[in-house]
């Protein structure tokens, strides 16, 4: 004991009931601890003896021992948890041999578990009302992540790193029950960036008076996105893929551009969305605005126009429609008429495993469509109100592409690429499941609307979730007036909420993440209810567009953006990772390149569609598709399963094609048919096996 003494650097003395916890430490290291057990005298507490942990037992030894140990020790400490009573007791007994202690702020979880940990007002982590040491403080927290879920890697990092900076642990916890203490939950800021760029005026675009005079109407100037493109030829037919931030106003660099083209007699312009919903909107967005000026048409597919009950006008000055019912009049021969500008939104949509290659095949039939058109226009008649000189324009829009230059290229556009953003956007994280999540939304919810902007606008929200039930689910129970808005509802109810959301008559809409990553909604505020679409995990170009549709410039002072995080959740048992992984992952991730990727079913497919629009010139339209298509390969395919015969489509590969089925879909289907199945049990089966 004694030369074990006379290397003790700390000697520390906690309350141990009647008794003293004694921890003997060297170089920042337990050498040992045990109890001493006091006495009390006529000259006041002395040792009785001093009990040594040793393993699962103890080493008993005598009291003057633990007054040699004292002796040379260079420092001796009492924990500030020791109660004043007691410490004074311990006091009276070192004093009895002229030893001196100070009493010191230490960690009591670390002093009742034998260990000496000191700390300060900069390492002390408040818990239940007293003071720990950071190293127990994440065993704290680690017992409560155990509790809620195995939380993972980058959320438990974030949340360590949370505990360091407040230092209060009760707080952090708070936060694995969805609280919105806004200084913990945020992640970040994205500041409001303005490029300097010369603003055209719309006086001097020139464009056809009858555009002309209506923008002038509406804008003195144009905006940072709309006078780059403009200044690069957009007003001049020039190809262009214009990447920038959702609410910069890109859009109407293709409005300006079609619209012109159209009321100078250089064909119709189409206007392409991914999204019957979106076509819907904007549909009756180019009715209401420019209604007056040319013939508006709607193509979604080959269902009937629902509020008109008429087909779409190929005569029409302007068709909007989905990427499926313009390449549906594509495939079945329909006539688009003159074609003078095609508007592609949302083209980031190529890089999408299961509507990738569709688009991709799409703008490859379109051109060609648009070609031939040109050509045999110019073989008759260059003077009539057929499109004349030069080519259909192309204008492509998206505002998350992580290759940009290199797909501006591949489309043979020229880029234009902005990165303003109008507001700045905060971002929080808090963790809930999924009954605290709906509290918490409901809570969002109501500060929003409860606020206003300096520009006199409620705070509105978008929740976005992954299935149409749970639409419905959230909105019943938010206490503010609110509307779930979903592909499920008819034209007339979807108009009829985005009319009171943009009346300001709704706090919020509940929306699937599938529908609304486009829809023109004002809103002040983004929730995240969940980060799946359907069964797939959001990827960073889709987490970026709907964050993008938190503040807009006309109406809010900033944008708010809320992830809900589950623990340790997942949709689907096919999904690998969980949301806490996906959370951080998309929050710090960075922008994927748009790349369409060709599988034998797409190649497959896309091919027989080129084979039926363009018979003989097939091969030339995979050839300058984006993606690389396997034609050789696909050809062979499709012969074998006797979808073509020679260079032309059979009839069964004109019904796969007309149907926008898949080759394993279109065998299924024929099995089905062939054994006299009921046509519904055949769709239930395929709908089953493709959830699967």
């Amino acid at each position: 004991m004694s030369q074990q003494a006379a290397k003790v650097d700390t000697l520390f003395l906690h309350e141990h009931g009647e008794d003293v916890r004694v921890v003997a430490q060297r170089d920042g290291g337990r050498l040992f601890h045990g109890v001493l057990e006091l006495k009390e005298t006529d000259a006041g507490p002395r040792p009785r003896r001093l009990r040594i942990k040793d393993g699962s037992g103890e080493d008993l030894r005598a009291p003057d021992q633990f007054v040699e140990l004292a002796r040379r020790a260079t420092r001796i400490r009492i924990s500030e948890q020791t109660s004043p009573l007691a410490r004074e007791r311990i006091r009276e007994m070192l004093d009895g041999y002229q030893l001196e202690a100070k009493v010191v702020r230490t960690c009591r979880y670390c002093s009742s578990a034998g260990r000496y940990s000191p700390i300060t007002s900069e390492t002390a982590i408040e818990a239940d009302g007293e003071s720990i040491c950071p190293d127990c403080a994440r065993e704290e927290l680690d017992r409560e992540l155990a509790f809620e879920g195995d939380i993972t890697g980058d959320a438990r990092k974030r949340l360590e790193e949370l505990l360091l900076e407040v230092q209060d642990l009760d707080r952090i916890t708070n936060l694995l029950s969805g609280q919105l203490d806004p200084d913990l939950t945020k992640f970040d800021e994205i500041s409001a960036t303005v490029d300097d760029i010369d603003l055209v005026s719309t006086e001097t675009l020139n464009l056809h008076p009858g555009i002309q005079q209506h923008v002038e109407s509406r804008f003195d100037t144009l905006l940072p996105v709309q006078s780059l493109a403009v200044d690069h030829g957009a007003m001049d037919g020039q190809d262009q893929l214009v990447v920038s931030a959702t609410a910069t106003g890109k859009t109407l660099v293709g409005e300006l551009a079609g619209l012109d083209r159209v009321l100078n007699g250089k064909g119709t312009m189409l206007f392409l969305v991914p999204l019957v919903a979106l076509a819907n909107q904007k549909y009756e967005s180019f009715k209401e605005r420019y209604g007056d000026m040319v013939d508006v048409s709607l193509r979604v597919g080959a269902s009937r126009i629902a509020d008109e009950g008429g087909r779409f006008d190929p005569e029409a000055d302007v068709i909007v429609g989905t990427y499926e019912g313009i390449d549906h009049a594509l495939r079945t021969g329909k006539d688009l008429g003159s074609v003078g500008t095609v508007v592609i939104d949302e083209v980031h949509t190529l890089g999408e495993d299961e509507r990738g290659h569709r688009l991709d095949g799409l703008v490859s039939r379109l051109k060609y469509y648009c070609e031939r058109g040109t050509t045999e226009a110019a073989r008759h008649d260059r003077g009539g109100g057929e499109q004349a000189d030069g080519d259909t324009q192309w204008i492509y829009l998206s505002a998350t592409v992580g290759n940009p230059g290199e797909l501006a290229e591949k489309l043979g556009a020229q880029l234009i690429e902005f990165e303003e953003r109008p507001v700045p956007i905060e971002r929080h994280v808090t963790f809930a499941d999924g009954r605290e999540k709906i509290d918490t939304e409901n809570k969002l919810v109501k500060r929003a609307f409860d606020t206003k902007s300096s520009k006199g606008y409620r705070g509105q929200t978008i929740i976005f979730t992954n299935s149409r039930r749970r639409c419905h689910q959230i909105s019943r129970k938010l206490e503010y007036s609110s509307a779930p808005y979903h592909a499920g509802l008819d034209n007339r109810k979807r108009q009829q909420v985005e009319k009171q959301f943009a009346d300001q008559e709704l706090a919020a809409v509940v929306t699937t993440a599938a529908l609304a990553a486009g829809v023109d909604f004002p809103a002040s505020q983004v929730v995240f209810d969940s980060l799946a679409m359907g069964i797939e995990w959001l990827t960073v170009q889709e987490f970026e567009q709907m964050l993008g549709r938190a503040g807009r410039p006309d109406y809010h002072d900033k944008g708010t953006v809320y992830l809900l995080v589950e623990p340790d959740c997942s949709y689907h048992n096919s999904m690998e990772m969980t949301e806490d992984e996906v959370a951080f992952k998309l929050l710090k991730g960075e922008m994927e390149p748009v790349i369409t990727r060709y599988d034998e079913g797409a190649a497959v497919e896309e091919t027989l569609a080129n084979v039926t629009v363009a018979g003989t010139q097939a091969k030339r339209l995979n050839d300058r598709m984006v993606g690389e298509v396997p034609t050789k390969h696909a050809l062979g395919k499709l012969l074998e399963y006797e979808f073509i015969d020679g260079l032309s489509p059979t009839p069964l590969g004109r019904a796969v094609t007309r149907h926008f089925l898949a080759p394993d879909e279109a065998f299924q289907l024929l099995d089905g048919i062939r054994k006299g199945l009921d046509p519904y049990d055949i769709v239930a089966e395929m709908e089953l096996r493709e959830e699967q």
